[in-house]
Order: structure tokens, then C-alpha cells, then sequence
């Protein structure tokens, strides 16, 4: 009889986490004993005030705009090229080639010349996060449609299921938990882009704001919005693993 495995990332082992990487941070922080590294407490109370006093809540709502915005557009346009590619050979000669290629290309160096090409603003943020988890979620939902054994195939057949029946009895279910796991692989893919396109002709964002206080020797103020996109991105990853059950509870039996 399998065994229900328990979430990873449940409460007290996120608390426990969080209190051994403050306590290294205390210890690092009274060794250096530099402006540098501030103390995370009086980081903790500046976030507080930053929050309280709603300074940071514009730059995480930019921030969270630009994040998503790039996920959901890749997420739409990745799946079903991803699932065309793992369940037709044809397509899949046709986009295979493409996907290898574009996914060893690091997207971030054409910054630049997407900048150029789509002017300042939101958009040319969300597209190059979008343009760089595109690959990574079309890639491993390709791989986990054409794992789909063919017995199941022959069932759906015999059924004389219509190709909607296919995608929603049969292809959909099989490929949620892969899209559900390249989309917590892409959350850190996703972060680390937010980061670089909004120090790069923005005026807004966490990572404009963290790169502004590093500028003027604010870092308690810089490790707050370091904390905060942290954060984001924690609370993004559980979100991730409570829909999992939700939506595929035959993978926690």
C-alpha cells in the first residue's frame, strides 16, 4: 500500500528554514560588522516601514505584473505546442529542432535589441521572461505527452473518442504535472529575468528599487526589497504545490 508523502514545503519546516538562515545571517553579520551586511532584524523592521508606509507596495505590484504577465503568456502559447509536439510525429520533426536550439540560447542577451524593437515600458519585460520559459514549459510538456503510454491511447480509440474527449480525458490530464513542475522551475528563471530587465531602463520594480539603494548605500533598505522578491517567490512555489494536490492528487497517493 503506497504511502501519502507529506508536502515539502509545509509550515513548520519553512519556519525552521527561515530561522536557521537568519540565525547564519546574524552570525555573518556581526563577523563582517560592516554597513554592508546589516542585521536582519533591522532589515525585518525596515521592511516593515517600507511596507506600513507604502513605499515598496508600487514596485511589487510592477514587479508582480511583469513576473506573471511573462508566466501566463508563456504558459498559453508553450502548452500546446509542447502537447502538438509529444503526440504528432510530424510537428514534432517541425518544432523539435526549433526548441533545442532557442532553449541553449541564454533569451537575456537580446535585451537590448528587444528594447530597441518594442520600445520602453511593461511589454518588452514580460517578453523576454515569456520568450525564455516558453521553451523550458514546451519542452517538458512535449516529453510528458509522448510518455503517455500507448495502452491509454488504445483505450481512448476503442472508446471512439472524439479528439476533445482525447485532450481532456486523456492528453490534459497526463501533462498537468509536468506543466505544474516546469512552471516551479521557472519561478527562479522568472525572478532572476524580473531582477535584470527592471535594472535596465525601468523606473519601477523591486529590481530597480534594489539596484537604486545599492546605489546610495541604503542595504537595509536594499536587503528589504532582497526579502520581498524572496518572498514572492516562496509563497509563488507553495501556491504551486498546494494546486498540484489540488488538481493531481493521484501524484501524492
Amino acid at each position: 500500500m503506497s504511502v501519502k508523502t507529506k508536502n515539502p514545503t509545509d509550515l513548520p519546516h519553512l519556519i525552521l528554514a527561515c530561522f536557521l538562515i537568519g540565525a547564519l545571517w546574524q552570525i555573518a553579520s556581526m563577523a563582517l560588522n560592516k554597513p554592508l551586511l546589516p542585521a536582519p532584524y533591522r532589515v525585518c523592521q525596515t521592511w516593515w516601514q517600507l511596507i506600513s508606509q507604502g513605499v515598496l507596495w508600487p514596485h511589487i505590484a510592477a514587479s508582480l505584473y511583469r513576473m506573471f504577465g511573462g508566466l501566463f503568456l508563456a504558459l498559453v502559447t508553450a502548452v500546446p505546442v509542447g502537447m502538438a509536439a509529444g503526440r504528432s510525429r510530424r510537428w514534432d520533426a517541425w518544432l523539435a529542432p526549433f526548441l533545442y536550439i532557442f532553449y541553449s540560447i541564454p533569451k537575456v542577451v537580446f535585451l537590448p535589441v528587444i528594447i530597441v524593437v518594442l520600445g520602453l515600458g511593461d511589454f518588452p519585460k514580460i517578453f523576454l521572461i515569456a520568450i525564455t520559459v516558453f521553451f523550458q514549459i514546451a519542452i517538458t510538456v512535449r516529453d510528458a505527452a509522448k510518455a503517455i503510454p500507448e495502452a491509454e491511447v488504445m483505450t481512448m480509440r476503442s472508446l471512439c473518442g472524439t479528439p476533445w474527449q482525447n485532450l481532456r480525458h486523456l492528453i490534459w490530464p497526463a501533462c498537468l504535472p509536468g506543466i505544474l513542475t516546469a512552471l516551479r522551475t521557472s519561478l527562479g528563471i522568472a525572478l532572476a529575468l524580473l531582477f535584470i530587465t527592471e535594472t535596465f531602463a525601468a523606473f519601477s520594480g523591486l529590481g530597480y528599487f534594489i539596484m537604486n539603494r545599492m546605489e546610495i548605500r541604503n542595504y537595509e533598505e536594499m536587503y528589504a526589497a532582497i526579502l520581498t522578491l524572496a518572498a514572492i517567490g516562496i509563497i509563488a512555489y507553495i501556491a504551486l504545490d498546494k494546486a498540484e494536490g489540488k488538481l493531481c492528487p493521484w501524484q501524492h497517493r
